[in-house]
């Protein structure tokens, strides 16, 4: 597991083992990603650090004075205020099983509601515009335009995306092997046109940018190591201004543009849930909404009485 950092230096060294211990569980049960982890660490840490203030225990604290808690975030959106409470519902879940506390001072508290945010995605002349970006007479403009082209025909997580690994990729099937969140695995199908400029870096950009050094990174920077979600996310964004696109674009914009044209095309939602290795089905229904809309906007626009 990654070792902790304690942003929240001023709270009790009982309290950070209790935090500790539960996340170090959390990740043994659920195979958190490290991004997770240290969303609900930072959450934490800040109310241990104010229950410390209002000279109160982690385990003693009452509903009312988590109530008082969310409170103080006055200016945070329903999203965060729901985030905190889901972290402190885990945490308190997690001390009620191990007998360390009676009762569960969260069990009665609801969450916000949340309004359906539907994901920001591309219509299909702006994927095109995308991945047509990069220039393929550079080495770096061939592995850019491959990772665009993979990741629009295997709907990856950006995660999954820069930190594949050359012995991932099956070439001859044209599938590539993913382990996602909870370290589970899939195999995703990438389609000729993917799979030809996969075929095509391989065999000539990716030693280009390595010096003919060695690395397991599917897609290396010229220093041999992986590209970071952080340099990929600033590629595209670059990219999408070459093409034009005026969108607010999300890190993810290319698997949420996989999936919504997937189902526009009538691909069964069971399918692409699969595919995104999403584990509930209502994750992915969320596209479903996307497509729906997006009818909706061609109906207003071409029809005679939209």
């Amino acid at each position: 597991m990654i070792q902790a950092t304690n942003n929240h230096p001023g709270i009790s060294s009982i309290s950070k083992k209790i935090i500790d211990t539960f996340l170090d569980a959390l990740w043994m049960e659920r195979g958190l990603s490290g991004n997770t982890l240290s969303a609900y660490r930072s959450d934490l840490y800040a109310f241990a650090l104010w229950s410390q203030q209002q000279e109160t225990n982690l385990a003693d604290v009452t509903p009312n004075q988590i109530l008082a808690y969310l409170a103080t975030a006055k200016n945070a959106s329903a999203r965060t205020v729901a985030r905190r409470l889901s972290s402190l519902r885990r945490l308190y879940e997690y001390l009620l099983r191990e007998d360390q506390i009676k009762q569960n001072p969260v069990s009665n508290i609801d969450a916000p509601r949340l309004g359906r945010s539907l994901p920001k995605t591309l219509t299909e002349v702006e994927v095109e515009a995308l991945l047509d970006a990069p220039d393929t007479e550079q080495a770096a403009g061939v592995r850019d335009k491959t990772m665009l082209e993979l990741l629009y025909a295997t709907g990856l997580r950006v995660s999954e995306l820069v930190g594949l690994t050359v012995q991932q990729v099956n070439l001859r099937q044209g599938v590539v092997r993913v382990t996602g969140k909870g370290n589970k695995e899939r195999l995703v199908p990438m389609g000729e046109e993917a799979n030809a400029w996969l075929e095509q870096y391989l065999n000539s950009a990716r030693s280009e940018i390595l010096n003919h050094g060695l690395s397991d990174a599917m897609f290396p920077s010229n220093r041999g190591k992986a590209m970071t979600r952080q340099t990929f996310w600033h590629m595209i964004k670059r990219y999408a201004q070459i093409a034009d696109i005026r969108k607010t674009l999300s890190p993810h914009v290319l698997r949420h543009a996989f999936a919504t044209h997937l189902i526009n095309h009538g691909a069964d939602l069971r399918v692409v849930q699969m595919l995104l290795g999403h584990s509930d089905i209502s994750t992915t229904q969320i596209y479903t909404y996307v497509a729906r809309e997006r009818l909706k906007d061609l109906h207003a626009e071409h029809h005679p009485r939209g």
